[in-house]
């Protein structure tokens, strides 16, 4: 028995002694008592010192409002162009790019060939009267029983494509597809009067060839005298009015024939 006694003194030996749990205490109020102790340096009875009231910083109060907070930074609301009410907003024509009085004076220009354009106006991209125009000119061919109202719009849009490379090439400033569509389909005004003859009587005596040879000249010299001034190729009315006269020439043999 001696001998177990001396096993079990060695295996449970150990450098442990009661007296040292009066020597460990822990303080959880922070107030020194007995039960206090110090971890890594830090000293917990700091937490539970008294701040006056003058040191502590005052917080802003709360001014919104529930599920409405406030904003630092209100950002101002975008203004409409035209203004706040449907009065103030321009008419619908307008926004469409069309212009009546523009309408009207470039109209003018090409009754009166003697008449001196205006190259401000007649440099706009305006295609409302172009197409008014070459519907009214197919609607009188087919008063006169030629239903030719896909010649009308193929050929005017290879004499545009045309008229815009070769003027593109003469002029030093240049212009625009819709500008030579604009300009040719409203010097197709002269052609629609002969169209409109050709309902009444024939064109193919001699009178009818007078008529339509001044037809033409009307159509080539309004539309040359228009972009010489739009594109100001001053000396050079003759050399554009030559190619004019080629694309209505085409118009007044649909018309005659």
């Amino acid at each position: 028995m001696s001998g177990f006694e001396n096993l079990n003194t060695d295996f449970y030996q150990t450098s442990y002694s009661i007296d040292d749990q009066s020597q460990q205490s822990y303080d959880y109020g922070g107030s020194g008592g007995p039960y206090s102790k110090q971890y890594a340096g830090y000293d917990y009875s700091q937490q539970g010192r008294f701040v006056p009231p003058d040191m502590m910083q005052p917080q802003q109060p709360y001014t919104g409002q529930i599920y409405h907070p406030t904003q630092a930074y209100t950002p101002a609301s975008p203004q409409p162009f035209y203004g706040n009410s449907f009065e103030d907003e321009p008419p619908l024509l307008e926004e469409l790019g069309i212009n009546f009085d523009h309408i009207w004076q470039k109209t003018l220009t090409v009754l009166h060939p003697l008449k001196v354009a205006d190259g401000s106006i007649m440099n706009e991209t305006d295609l409302a009267g172009p197409m008014v125009f070459c519907l009214a000119f197919g609607a009188t061919l087919l008063l006169a029983g030629k239903i030719q109202f896909g010649y009308v719009y193929g050929i005017s849009a290879i004499g545009c494509l045309g008229m815009f490379c070769l003027l593109n090439l003469m002029s030093m400033t240049g212009v625009s597809f819709g500008c030579v569509a604009s300009v040719l389909g409203y010097c197709l005004l002269p052609m629609i009067l002969l169209s409109s003859f050709a309902v009444i009587f024939s064109l193919q005596g001699m009178v009818g060839i007078l008529l339509t040879a001044g037809i033409i000249g009307w159509c080539s010299f309004s539309a040359s005298k228009i972009f010489i001034s739009a594109l100001a190729m001053e000396g050079q009315q003759l050399l554009v009015a030559y190619p004019c006269a080629l694309l209505y020439g085409v118009f007044a043999l649909i018309s005659v024939f």
